[in-house]
């Protein structure tokens, strides 16, 4: 793997300071941030209460399932509705106007669409 360049392409300085790709950060920063913060609140409440209700956590819900079971698997439900609603959201909202400021990206600079391609299959090996 190549080490990165030493300084930013102009062409990708100019991309990045397009009002659509603030616009794309912006939309993605507005989901990625609250939804985060709000699943970690939900798994700091799991340990507080884990840590300092014992006795809540321990309470019998059905047979031997307590409290403290459901909400750990709960935890892992809710992990997989964040990741499945990202995706759709992603699918929706980020990645049409990603396409859209790429597809601009490669007709500006056309002898530069394939070193840009190469670059993101090299990135994602």
């Amino acid at each position: 793997m190549a080490p990165p360049p030493e300084t930013v392409p102009e062409s990708f300085q100019r991309i990045e300071g397009s009002p659509e790709f603030r616009q794309l950060r912006s939309s993605f920063r507005n989901f990625a941030f609250p939804v985060t913060a709000g699943f970690v609140l939900w798994y700091l409440l799991y340990v507080l209460l884990s840590c300092y209700a014992p006795g809540f956590m321990s309470t019998k819900v059905v047979g031997n399932i307590n409290i403290a079971l459901v909400l750990g698997l709960l935890q892992f439900a809710s992990t997989f509705a964040i990741a499945a609603w990202y995706a759709r959201f992603a699918d929706r909202q980020l990645d049409p106007r990603a396409a859209v400021i790429r597809g601009r990206a490669d007709a500006t600079l056309p002898a530069q669409g394939a070193d840009h391609t190469a670059v993101a299959e090299e990135a994602a090996e």
